[in-house]
Protein backbone atom coordinates (compact mmCIF):
# COMPACT_ATOMS: atom_id res chain seq x y z
CA UNK A 1 0.00 0.00 0.00
CA UNK A 2 1.31 2.93 -1.20
CA UNK A 3 1.50 5.95 1.63
CA UNK A 4 1.65 9.39 0.69
CA UNK A 5 5.14 9.69 2.58
CA UNK A 6 6.14 6.88 0.49
CA UNK A 7 6.80 8.71 -2.53
CA UNK A 8 8.22 12.63 -3.02
CA UNK A 9 5.34 15.01 -4.43
CA UNK A 10 5.78 16.06 -8.31
CA UNK A 11 7.05 18.99 -8.32
CA UNK A 12 7.02 21.76 -11.51
CA UNK A 13 10.04 23.93 -11.42
CA UNK A 14 8.44 25.97 -14.10
CA UNK A 15 5.12 26.44 -12.33
CA UNK A 16 6.87 26.94 -9.15
CA UNK A 17 8.62 29.98 -10.71
CA UNK A 18 5.47 31.37 -11.98
CA UNK A 19 3.33 31.25 -9.18
CA UNK A 20 6.11 32.79 -7.01
CA UNK A 21 6.79 35.73 -9.78
CA UNK A 22 3.52 36.56 -11.23
CA UNK A 23 2.86 39.61 -9.20
CA UNK A 24 6.32 41.14 -9.93
CA UNK A 25 6.41 39.92 -13.77
CA UNK A 26 2.47 41.98 -13.81
CA UNK A 27 4.33 44.94 -12.06
CA UNK A 28 7.09 45.21 -14.17
CA UNK A 29 5.20 44.90 -17.62
CA UNK A 30 2.97 47.67 -16.45
CA UNK A 31 5.78 49.75 -15.37
CA UNK A 32 8.24 49.43 -18.21
CA UNK A 33 8.88 52.05 -20.67
CA UNK A 34 7.70 50.50 -23.37
CA UNK A 35 4.24 50.12 -21.60
CA UNK A 36 3.17 53.70 -22.53
CA UNK A 37 0.10 53.90 -24.67
CA UNK A 38 2.40 54.99 -27.88
CA UNK A 39 6.19 54.34 -27.37
CA UNK A 40 8.43 56.50 -29.08
CA UNK A 41 12.95 56.29 -29.69
CA UNK A 42 12.88 57.93 -26.31
CA UNK A 43 11.06 55.09 -24.39
CA UNK A 44 12.82 52.43 -26.22
CA UNK A 45 15.89 54.49 -25.46
CA UNK A 46 15.17 54.32 -21.82
CA UNK A 47 14.06 50.95 -22.12
CA UNK A 48 17.22 49.63 -22.92
CA UNK A 49 19.12 51.40 -20.75
CA UNK A 50 17.11 50.20 -17.88
CA UNK A 51 17.74 46.63 -19.11
CA UNK A 52 21.02 47.59 -20.13
CA UNK A 53 21.44 48.41 -15.96
CA UNK A 54 20.09 45.31 -14.91
CA UNK A 55 21.84 42.84 -17.11
CA UNK A 56 25.23 43.88 -17.52
CA UNK A 57 26.45 43.23 -13.68
CA UNK A 58 24.02 39.83 -14.03
CA UNK A 59 25.81 38.67 -17.01
CA UNK A 60 29.33 39.68 -15.27
CA UNK A 61 28.45 37.86 -12.13
CA UNK A 62 26.51 34.67 -14.10
CA UNK A 63 29.81 34.50 -16.08
CA UNK A 64 32.03 34.05 -12.62
CA UNK A 65 30.62 30.30 -12.31
CA UNK A 66 31.53 27.52 -13.91
CA UNK A 67 28.66 25.68 -13.28
CA UNK A 68 24.47 25.74 -13.45
CA UNK A 69 22.37 27.38 -16.66
CA UNK A 70 24.99 29.54 -18.24
CA UNK A 71 27.00 26.33 -18.90
CA UNK A 72 23.89 24.44 -20.54
CA UNK A 73 22.73 27.02 -23.33
CA UNK A 74 25.12 28.72 -26.16
CA UNK A 75 25.60 32.28 -24.97
CA UNK A 76 23.58 35.26 -26.43
CA UNK A 77 25.11 38.29 -27.04
CA UNK A 78 22.30 40.38 -25.51
CA UNK A 79 24.56 43.60 -24.06
CA UNK A 80 26.15 44.13 -27.86
CA UNK A 81 22.27 44.01 -29.01
CA UNK A 82 21.56 46.69 -26.80
CA UNK A 83 24.92 48.61 -27.71
CA UNK A 84 23.93 48.74 -30.74
CA UNK A 85 20.45 49.34 -30.71
CA UNK A 86 21.62 52.48 -28.72
CA UNK A 87 24.46 53.69 -30.84
CA UNK A 88 21.83 53.30 -33.98
CA UNK A 89 21.41 57.21 -35.30
CA UNK A 90 19.00 59.68 -33.96
CA UNK A 91 19.21 57.81 -30.69
CA UNK A 92 18.63 59.92 -27.42
CA UNK A 93 21.61 60.28 -25.43
CA UNK A 94 22.38 57.29 -22.72
CA UNK A 95 22.76 58.91 -19.58
CA UNK A 96 25.46 57.20 -16.96
CA UNK A 97 24.57 53.94 -15.60
CA UNK A 98 22.79 52.95 -12.25
CA UNK A 99 25.17 51.23 -9.28
CA UNK A 100 24.74 47.45 -9.73
CA UNK A 101 22.95 45.35 -7.52
CA UNK A 102 25.00 43.18 -5.24
CA UNK A 103 24.54 39.73 -6.53
CA UNK A 104 25.70 36.78 -4.15
CA UNK A 105 29.13 34.71 -4.94
CA UNK A 106 28.16 31.89 -2.61
CA UNK A 107 24.63 31.11 -4.68
CA UNK A 108 23.41 27.87 -5.73
CA UNK A 109 22.98 26.62 -9.06
CA UNK A 110 19.04 26.59 -8.45
CA UNK A 111 19.06 30.31 -7.55
CA UNK A 112 20.63 30.83 -10.48
CA UNK A 113 18.57 28.76 -12.64
CA UNK A 114 16.15 31.20 -11.21
CA UNK A 115 17.60 33.96 -12.20
CA UNK A 116 18.42 32.73 -15.97
CA UNK A 117 14.84 32.08 -15.84
CA UNK A 118 13.85 36.15 -15.73
CA UNK A 119 16.73 36.74 -17.83
CA UNK A 120 15.28 34.14 -20.79
CA UNK A 121 11.59 34.92 -20.04
CA UNK A 122 12.20 38.48 -20.79
CA UNK A 123 13.27 37.40 -24.57
CA UNK A 124 10.14 35.80 -24.71
CA UNK A 125 8.40 39.19 -23.98
CA UNK A 126 10.85 41.28 -26.15
CA UNK A 127 9.73 39.36 -29.53
CA UNK A 128 6.16 40.33 -28.74
CA UNK A 129 7.28 44.14 -28.05
CA UNK A 130 9.03 43.73 -31.62
CA UNK A 131 5.59 42.94 -33.50
CA UNK A 132 4.23 45.91 -31.81
CA UNK A 133 6.77 48.46 -32.21
CA UNK A 134 8.83 47.49 -35.50
CA UNK A 135 6.51 49.38 -37.51
CA UNK A 136 5.87 52.27 -35.68
CA UNK A 137 9.43 52.70 -34.36
CA UNK A 138 11.18 52.24 -37.87
CA UNK A 139 13.65 52.20 -39.55
CA UNK A 140 15.08 51.47 -35.99
CA UNK A 141 16.21 47.91 -36.60
CA UNK A 142 15.09 46.69 -32.96
CA UNK A 143 17.91 44.07 -32.74
CA UNK A 144 17.84 43.50 -29.17
CA UNK A 145 13.58 43.31 -29.17
CA UNK A 146 14.01 41.31 -32.70
CA UNK A 147 16.46 38.66 -31.29
CA UNK A 148 17.74 35.38 -32.94
CA UNK A 149 15.79 35.05 -36.74
CA UNK A 150 13.97 31.59 -35.61
CA UNK A 151 12.85 33.70 -32.66
CA UNK A 152 12.99 33.11 -29.13
CA UNK A 153 10.54 29.65 -28.76
CA UNK A 154 13.04 26.86 -29.33
CA UNK A 155 15.54 28.29 -27.06
CA UNK A 156 12.67 29.17 -24.43
CA UNK A 157 11.88 24.87 -24.67
CA UNK A 158 15.66 24.35 -24.70
CA UNK A 159 15.91 26.15 -21.29
CA UNK A 160 12.64 24.98 -20.01
CA UNK A 161 13.91 21.26 -20.91
CA UNK A 162 17.09 21.66 -19.24
CA UNK A 163 15.49 23.48 -15.41
CA UNK A 164 13.47 20.53 -15.79
CA UNK A 165 16.48 18.30 -15.51
CA UNK A 166 17.85 20.67 -13.19
CA UNK A 167 15.62 21.96 -10.80
CA UNK A 168 14.67 19.53 -9.06
CA UNK A 169 13.87 18.59 -5.56
CA UNK A 170 11.61 21.20 -3.17
CA UNK A 171 15.03 22.72 -1.78
CA UNK A 172 16.11 23.54 -5.28
CA UNK A 173 12.69 24.68 -6.11
CA UNK A 174 12.75 27.24 -3.50
CA UNK A 175 16.48 28.26 -4.17
CA UNK A 176 15.51 28.76 -8.11
CA UNK A 177 11.95 31.21 -6.86
CA UNK A 178 14.21 33.23 -4.66
CA UNK A 179 16.95 33.65 -7.35
CA UNK A 180 13.88 34.62 -9.61
CA UNK A 181 12.08 37.03 -7.31
CA UNK A 182 15.79 39.05 -6.77
CA UNK A 183 16.26 38.97 -10.40
CA UNK A 184 12.63 40.76 -10.63
CA UNK A 185 13.23 42.78 -7.62
CA UNK A 186 16.24 44.20 -8.94
CA UNK A 187 14.76 45.55 -12.30
CA UNK A 188 11.98 46.75 -10.86
CA UNK A 189 14.21 48.93 -8.16
CA UNK A 190 15.94 50.38 -11.36
CA UNK A 191 12.26 50.76 -13.27
CA UNK A 192 11.84 53.22 -10.16
CA UNK A 193 14.72 54.82 -9.56
CA UNK A 194 14.41 55.66 -13.93
CA UNK A 195 11.10 57.35 -12.55
CA UNK A 196 12.64 59.05 -9.67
Amino acid sequence: MNRPHDTAPDVDALAALRAATSERHERLDSGLPLSAPAPDMHDYATHLTLVRDWLAPLQAWLDGFNDGPQTVLPAVERLALIDADLNEPGMPPVRVPSTPHAWPQDASAAYRWGVVYVIEGSQLGGKVLYGKLSERLAPHPLRYLRGADEGPGPRWRAFMLALKEHVKSPDEIADACAGACAAFDSILALSIDKKA
